[in-house]
């Protein structure tokens, strides 16, 4: 099983919607559950992306 990293997480809400973001503040209860909704679906999705650990626009050495 893999394990999950709390950094990646962090990163992923860092970069999920402003609007899911904050929606977690209304004051209204369906605004509040759909936020939710989006950011777990966010979150969820990103998770099962495989890791990229190069960048495609770093240039490569010839070694």
């Amino acid at each position: 099983m893999e394990r999950i990293d709390p950094s990646r997480i962090a990163m992923i809400l860092l970069h999920a919607p402003a609007w899911a973001r904050n929606g977690l503040s209304a004051s209204e209860r369906s605004q509040r559950e759909r936020a939710a909704d989006a950011l777990a679906a966010t979150i969820v999705e990103r998770l099962r992306e495989p890791l990229m650990d190069d960048d495609r626009d770093q240039l490569r050495l010839d070694v």
